[in-house]
């Protein structure tokens, strides 16, 4: 698999105003949120610290270029902290409602982000997705996301997901084999366990 695990840190330090703010204002609907209409499969981030990765990404020694997609960007906070850092930041969301919130998040706050509604997985890659096993939340239905977008998985140069612990190895599959050599998957894991992997090299062509 031509993904390197990239060693970074990141300096604990006071967050921005605007990101502070952002963060506070989101959690806070976020509780509302999940008192009135629940869905099950979203669970928030650890948004502070992913601040921190993000800024540590945004210096632009790690990263290849600006070009930010969250996979299942639930209510949208990632992408925009993303934003707010310079990042061209956009989410794919397969719930309706949650899409619905995080353009709302977004535009009350300004910020420049597109969300679709759809599946992260690109087309073709449905196959893929079934043969590495069964997954409590992971669909492939709706996978016109990038049209929408007018983007492909290989344009992307940072990609960011949440994955539930049986989602953890096809998201990897997935980023290996569409995503544009460079390009950088950060990964939560859950008590603020962050990962980073470069795609470093492309797949070589089987003959046959």
């Amino acid at each position: 698999m031509p993904l390197r695990e990239l060693a970074f840190d990141v300096t604990p330090d006071t967050l921005p105003v605007d990101a502070a703010e952002f963060i506070r204002e989101a959690e806070d609907r976020i509780d509302r949120f999940q008192s009135e209409c629940r869905v099950p499969a979203f669970v928030p981030c650890d948004y502070r610290a992913a601040f921190g990765v993000l800024r540590t990404l945004s210096d632009g020694a790690l990263t290849r270029g600006r070009r930010f997609c969250e996979w299942g960007s639930g209510f949208g906070v990632v992408v925009g902290l993303a934003a707010l850092l310079d990042f061209d930041a956009c989410g794919i969301e397969i719930e309706e409602l949650l899409v619905a919130e995080a353009r709302k998040l977004a535009e009350d706050f300004g910020l420049p982000v597109e969300f679709v509604q759809g599946s992260f997985v690109p087309p073709g890659a449905e196959d893929r997705v079934h043969a590495s096993g069964t997954y409590s939340w992971l669909t492939t239905e709706g996978d016109y996301a990038y049209d929408d977008l007018d983007l492909e998985v290989r344009d992307l140069d940072v990609v960011f997901a949440y994955p539930w612990p049986d989602e953890e190895v096809v998201v990897c599959d997935l980023f290996d084999r569409y995503a544009g050599v460079g390009a950088i998957l950060a990964t939560y894991h859950g008590s603020g366990e962050f990962r980073l992997k470069r795609k470093v090299s492309a797949r070589k062509r089987r003959r046959g």
